[in-house]
């Protein structure tokens, strides 16, 4: 597939993602979903790329859905084959087995801001406006956002974002924990620096099975938790990344981690 609304970049083993609508907020279309699935889908194949940043071009980072769309009349009603987290529209994020992080660096709303509940870590640039205004359009939350939501900050700011469908600034949204506030100078070079820290400093075996722990930790008493990463952890000993982990920190040198 050839983007056309979105840019796909490796360096340094990160995936930079970038959408490319800037006219228009980078608001969502079909084209640029199927393009940000095909560009996940690179990044997963890619043994080079260790970590991911999704970010938009220009102002924005997605200011949802394009307005032409709902300007039709009926919203899509999308059907998820089954109840699976990851058969889900956007699962795919979720199954994504390396590090995702969302860089908002603008404007972000409806979908374009559900999209990030999927990310690992998300960052916004000082100054963005943030804004689930499902309410104010006479629809319903999106995509397991009243799922997902609530895990992330709590019933009350979940509440009190869905159903005022009120714009908040990047400032509040770090108060709430829905993602971290950085400067909006140097911003992206700065989330940049941060997945490159991931992506060469840290095991990307060790990563994975986190993040596996991370989702099925949702479902799971603290027993079943604490079993799951014994077993997990003894797991570890037989491997390169763990020989490596050691050496590397007895060496006092920069890791070499195979993922194996």
């Amino acid at each position: 597939m050839e983007f056309t609304e979105l840019r796909y970049a490796v360096t340094g083993r990160v995936a930079s993602i970038t959408f490319d609508r800037p006219d228009r907020l980078n608001a969502w279309t079909p084209t640029l979903e199927a393009e940000l699935r095909e560009a996940i889908r690179r990044a997963q194949a890619d043994d080079d790329v260790r970590c991911a940043v999704l970010t938009g071009a220009g102002r924005g980072f997605c200011a949802g859905m394009d307005m032409a769309v709902l300007a039709a009349g009926r919203p899509p009603v999308p059907q998820a084959p089954s109840d699976d987290d990851l058969a889900q529209r956007y699962g795919y994020l979720g199954g994504f087995d390396k590090p995702l992080i969302a860089a908002i660096n603008g404007a972000a709303s409806g979908v374009g801001l559900c999209l990030t509940l999927h990310a690992d870590l998300r960052y916004v640039a000082a100054g963005a406006k943030l804004s689930f205004p499902y309410a104010r359009r006479g629809l319903v939350a999106e995509h397991g956002t009243a799922w997902l939501l609530p895990r992330l900050i709590g019933p009350m700011h979940t509440a009190d974002l869905l159903l005022t469908g009120r714009t908040v600034m990047a400032e509040e949204a770090d108060g709430m924990g829905l993602a971290c506030l950085l400067p909006a100078e140097g911003f992206l070079d700065a989330v940049l620096a941060r997945a490159a820290d991931i992506a060469n400093t840290a095991s990307p075996r060790a990563t994975r099975v986190i993040k596996q722990q991370l989702r099925t930790a949702r479902y799971q008493t603290l027993g079943q938790a604490t079993r799951g990463a014994d077993r997990e952890m003894a797991a570890c000993r037989d491997t390169e990344d763990f020989r490596e982990g050691v050496q590397h920190f007895l060496d006092k040198r920069a890791p070499r981690f195979t993922g194996r």
